[in-house]
């Protein structure tokens, strides 16, 4: 069944039921891409991708019938622009399963620049080295910066650059939905 793209009056892009079936056909893509499913652990980005990461882990454990290692990753400190932000609050990273030969599944909620990506990566090399990483997000909104394609998206969305993605999901107080929204004014 396909995601509808309409917008009501609040700019939501997707509600809650096709939240849940595009993260849904994300684990049943990832799944079939990754039939070895003792080799495969999901890290969730700091702070959009962990709940998405629990959820995928969740979803994956009932398809495969065992448990999925799930894990968060910071990606602060390999910021390519670390310079600009400022001042950086770190938050943690925990991954507690060896990446070694693993195939990892990287998360976000929302792919724009690859540079956030670009840092994950980074930070994932840190941890070991993995037989493989690839990308799940659940909004691709485009205006790459860097060679950055993911292998599992929820929804393709193409944004103006004056736009933003919103991504509210329960797990942080908010009610599942994805909203477009114009660019917060600095």
């Amino acid at each position: 069944m396909p995601i509808a793209l309409a917008m009501d009056e609040n700019n939501t892009l997707l509600d809650s039921g096709a939240v849940q079936r595009a993260l849904t056909r994300i684990a049943h893509e990832i799944a079939e891409r990754n039939p070895d499913a003792i080799r495969v652990g999901l890290i969730g980005i700091q702070r959009g991708g962990i709940h998405l990461a629990k959820r995928l882990a969740s979803i994956l454990s009932g398809i495969w019938g065992e448990p999925v290692p799930f894990g968060v990753i910071d990606v602060s400190m390999h910021r390519d622009d670390i310079a600009q932000r400022g001042v950086v609050t770190v938050q943690p990273t925990e991954v507690p399963f060896d990446v070694e030969g693993k195939n990892i599944i990287l998360v976000d909620d929302v792919l724009f620049n690859g540079r956030t990506v670009r840092a994950a990566l980074d930070a994932t090399h840190h941890l070991g080295r993995p037989q493989c990483i690839q990308l799940a997000v659940l909004i691709d909104r485009g205006h790459r910066e860097l060679p950055i394609k993911p292998d599992f998206v929820g929804k393709n969305i193409p944004t103006a650059l004056n736009e933003r993605i919103q991504v509210s999901l329960t797990e942080a107080g908010g009610d599942d939905t994805v909203s477009l929204l114009p660019l917060k004014p600095e």
